[in-house]
């Protein structure tokens, strides 16, 4: 595309435009910068709130794939591309799901998470090389990631997802989008311009996030990785992490310190299986059996009342 016709695209985006309220920000102190910061961070929870439906449809979808051992593959460029992998990443120790189950995967690769390599998102052929690489299947569900809703990367991708029939889901800041008219899902939180216009790692930024947030934490709670708002499939692997499994299996049964470091040991660290020992008296096998056969849902194996 040419500069002028990018000029052209760009000028017609939400997250681009100036914001009127901030336009004598460099006059002001550093507090009262702050505030305006903040002032306008403050609206990003309710432009959250009008997409909370269609958040729920991809939700559903991700456990769907989940529950038949397929994934969760987030892709896009910059700011976009590191949140969709940090959200990866901190699964696996908080919900103690193998490597693997929910994908990150960033324009220009692992180095751009560290440093800047805006030129690779222009390429629509990257986007979908990198889903070819992880032999994405018509299970998954892709989840395209991009503030103007236009990256030619995020758009490859979603391209090919939608050839292998996966599920596909666009998540952008701005109405009527590229990536939002070609998924099956679009999540479009409208939080308006930025405080300095085009720095969409601000509001726009925190409303990615806040909506990756609740896409993995919802689904995980769907297929029983929490036991009421605790984190039971945890995977202790630091001291503080030790630590709060510890804490999980006392609050959760009213036993003591003792008492909790033993069941851990005993189920090799496993939270849920501790807990359910600790409330049952089961043997740690018999604790293992019933919990399988509980599909991994703790309420259900302790055979308290649930959905």
């Amino acid at each position: 595309m040419s500069e002028q016709g990018l000029m052209s695209e760009l000028e017609r985006l939400v997250s681009e435009d100036r914001n009127p309220r901030t336009t004598d920000i460099d006059l002001l102190p550093t507090i009262d910068v702050l505030r305006k910061i903040n002032d306008e961070d403050s609206g990003v929870p309710a432009a959250i709130e009008k997409v909370i439906p269609e958040i729920a449809a991809a939700v559903d979808r991700i456990v769907g794939a989940f529950q038949k051992g397929a994934r969760l593959v987030y892709m896009g460029a910059g700011t976009s591309g590191r949140l969709g992998v940090l959200d990866a990443t901190e699964c696996p120790p908080t919900f103690g799901v193998p490597e693997g189950m929910v994908v990150g995967l960033i324009a220009g690769g692992p180095d751009a998470l560290v440093r800047a390599a805006e030129g690779a998102e222009d390429d629509p052929k990257q986007g979908m090389k990198a889903l070819q690489d992880i032999k994405l299947t018509a299970d998954d569900v892709a989840v395209g990631i991009a503030v103007s809703g236009r990256t030619p990367y995020v758009v490859g991708g979603l391209t090919y997802a939608r050839q292998v029939g996966a599920t596909t889901v666009a998540l952008s800041c701005n109405p009527r989008s590229v990536i939002a008219g070609m998924a099956d899902i679009a999540i479009s939180p409208l939080v308006g311009p930025e405080v300095l216009a085009g720095s969409t790692r601000l509001k726009s930024g925190t409303a990615q996030k806040l909506v990756l947030n609740m896409l993995t934490t919802a689904s995980m709670i769907r297929i029983g990785k929490s036991y009421q708002n605790l984190m039971v499939d945890l995977t202790p692997s630091n001291r503080k992490l030790v630590a709060r499994a510890v804490r999980i299996v006392m609050q959760t049964t009213g036993c003591s310190a003792q008492q909790a470091r033993h069941a851990l040991n005993q189920t090799g660290n496993d939270v849920k299986l501790a807990i359910l020992v600790t409330l049952t008296g089961m043997g740690v096998e018999e604790a293992r059996n019933a919990l399988g056969n509980a599909g991994g849902f703790l309420r259900k194996a302790i055979g308290e009342r649930t959905l």
